[in-house]
């Protein structure tokens, strides 16, 4: 037989989807994979019961249903001021997920080139390298995410660069960058002619004082961002699976071409479905981020005084808490564990101390999180990252376990 691509030889599954499975199989609290375990909005429901019954149930169009492209377009000027025209700038998709792949492999080249902040969600390297392009790193400082412009210049003004991603919010930080920072990257951009493809579905969960910009919005990026976002976070359907590219018509003609021939078309009853989420008042907003800004408080509130060291989240429902003190690294190279062998989560070698530490804190603490180490291309290997889109009560439990974690790890 002939031998198979080795693309996929550069990366290992999905971290966190594989936390997941250790949460269920040990009966951990899953603050791992970022899905709420409440409800989504009544209106949802209803007319999710509606359209079970009336439909439709067969095809949309391929680019997406009319209807809701069009209520998609008004909801993004509602909130950006930028029309985007729902015939010629705009596809519906099924998740953000397949909107970063088929947009990566529409612009990138085999031996392009692609910009990726670390930490970054771990998607962006498969999408890059399995669109047959090369992922360059630029870091962003643990301490408090930010990064040095002089380096991002030498990333962006290599030979072959195509494109940059930016996950604003970013997952898995919980980093909201600024005005003052996005001038900077759309600068460097038009300087060195890339894209500039945004992962934007944590655009409403944005804790004051900070304030979500998009990138489109910056003068002269509206025809070189390509902006990727979903109602998955937003409206608490992340099984839903519908998701949405805006982009200039050159860019989005080659899109929609990539997106037929992978997945035709989202589903379309839940598309019908949609078309009430993207109508929803300013109120349904304000009220997502009070209750956000709870869950958030909630659970930090709750580190805090376990004495936990993190840095405050600005948006998402992620948060990154330093394991530093539980010496993992100084206690595996010591041998107390004893032999640890086999590969990381990460694909990449030896399991790391972070990945330890969160296989300990599911099975004797019982609450899962993801090991930081899956997010970063440095070895950074003292952060691990919990989610806090949860009801109180499943907060309140992971908080009580999480009491014992001196006990039992350290």
């Amino acid at each position: 037989m002939k031998p198979l691509s080795d693309r996929t030889s550069h990366f290992t599954e999905s971290v966190i989807r594989y936390m997941t499975r250790i949460a269920y199989a040990c009966g951990a609290v899953n603050l791992s994979q970022g899905f709420p375990d409440f409800d989504p909005p009544t209106a949802l429901q209803n007319r999710l019961k509606e359209v079970a019954s009336a439909g439709p149930h067969q095809y949309a169009l391929t680019i997406g249903a009319k209807n809701f492209r069009e209520a998609v377009s008004r909801k993004q000027e509602r909130f950006s001021g930028l029309r985007y025209d729902p015939e010629r700038e705009m596809v519906i998709t099924c998740g953000s997920t397949e909107a970063m792949m088929i947009t990566m492999m529409s612009i990138c080249n085999p031996g392009d080139k692609v910009v990726i902040f670390s930490p970054f969600y771990e998607n962006y390297t498969a999408d890059t390298i399995l669109s047959g392009a090369t992922p360059v790193y630029v870091p962003l400082s643990p301490e408090d995410f930010s990064f040095d412009p002089n380096v991002l210049e030498d990333a962006m003004r290599q030979p072959g660069v195509k494109a940059l991603i930016l996950c604003n919010p970013s997952n898995p930080s919980g980093k909201v960058f600024t005005r003052q920072e996005l001038q900077v990257i759309a600068d460097l951009a038009i300087k060195y002619d890339l894209y500039v493809v945004t992962d934007e579905v944590y655009e409403h969960i944005v804790f004051a004082p900070n304030v979500h910009t998009a990138m489109a919005t910056l003068p002269g990026m509206r025809e070189r961002t390509i902006e990727c976002s979903s109602l998955s976070k937003t409206y608490s359907i992340t099984g839903w699976r519908l998701g949405y590219i805006l982009a200039p018509e050159p860019i989005m003609e080659r899109i929609k071409k990539v997106h037929d021939f992978t997945v035709v078309g989202a589903a379309s009853p839940l598309q019908e479905v949609g078309v009430v989420a993207m109508n929803f008042d300013d109120s349904y907003y304000r009220e997502l981020q009070t209750h956000y800004t709870h869950m958030k408080d909630l659970f930090t509130r709750g580190l805090r005084d376990l004495g936990f060291s993190f840095k405050e989240p600005q948006g998402t429902y992620f948060v990154m808490v330093d394991i530093s003190e539980f010496g993992y690294d100084r206690r595996m190279a010591n041998g107390e564990f004893g032999a640890v062998s086999g590969i990381g989560m990460s694909g990449s070698g030896a399991v790391r101390p972070d990945e330890l530490f969160c296989m300990d804190l599911a099975r004797k603490v019982g609450v899962a999180a993801v090991p930081g180490s899956s997010f970063f291309r440095e070895p950074v290997n003292h952060l691990i990252r919990f989610h806090f889109a949860k009801k109180d009560e499943t907060l309140i439990e992971a908080l009580n376990r999480l009491e014992k974690v001196r006990k039992l790890l350290k």
